[in-house]
Parts: C-alpha cells; sequence; structure tokens
C-alpha cells in the first residue's frame, strides 16, 4: 500500500506557474500508475493528468494540454505536475492518485484507489 503526500499549491496570477509535487511512501512506488485528479468547489473529481509506472506514457485532459506536464523520478518516489499559462478554471482542490489495476488507459478517476489529502490551487483574474 502507498501513502501519499502532495505539496506545492499556493495563490498565483492568472498567467503564472506552479510545481506540485507528490511525495510517496513504501518501496514499490513504481509498481504505482500515478494520475492528479482535481476538483473544483461545488464539482464532481476531475481527471487532469496521469504518467504510466516507467513514464513513458503520459495522459492529460484536453483542458491543460500544452500547459500542464506531469513526470515521475522512481527513484525520489515522487511524481510532479508542472502548471504553466494558469487560468482562473484551474482553480481547484489537486489530488495525487494511485493505482495498481492497469498501466495504459489511466485517464478515469475511477481508476485511483489510493489518494493524497490534496493541495489547493487558486488562480486568480
Amino acid at each position: 500500500q502507498v501513502q501519499l503526500v502532495e505539496s506545492g499549491g499556493g495563490l498565483v496570477q492568472a498567467g503564472g506557474f506552479l510545481r506540485l509535487s507528490c511525495a510517496a511512501s513504501g518501496r514499490t512506488f513504481s509498481s504505482y500508475a500515478m494520475g492528479w485528479i482535481r476538483q473544483a468547489p461545488g464539482k464532481e473529481r476531475e481527471f487532469v493528468a496521469a504518467i504510466s509506472r516507467s513514464g513513458s506514457r503520459t495522459y492529460y485532459v484536453e483542458s491543460v494540454k500544452g500547459r500542464f506536464t506531469i513526470s515521475r523520478d522512481n527513484a525520489k518516489n515522487t511524481v510532479y505536475l508542472q502548471m504553466n499559462s494558469l487560468k482562473p478554471e484551474d482553480t481547484a482542490l489537486y489530488y495525487c492518485a494511485g493505482t495498481q489495476k492497469r498501466d495504459t488507459g489511466l485517464g478515469y478517476v475511477n481508476l485511483y484507489d489510493y489518494w493524497g489529502q490534496g493541495t489547493q490551487v487558486t488562480v486568480s483574474s
């Protein structure tokens, strides 16, 4: 079982950037595909980005393509989300999540079994 702790959220102006990090416990991090999911107030959780176990495949929701980049460092048990050109509609609580169910087709929120507590991202206009 993996435990996940996010960091790096904050308040930023539109057009700015943030880098989220998610530190995982345990020695089996590389056996988990990882994702970032966000939830805005009053809305359902939304898939944002995911990365396969080795990092060779990445997936993004259309609205963040070209602005966000997911990456991972298996030696450091960490997954990252670089967020550039932020928009007010990116405001949400961002969760890091992991799954061992599969390593392809990772763009579904219900794939993920392990979740962090979330880190708040607020983008002002």
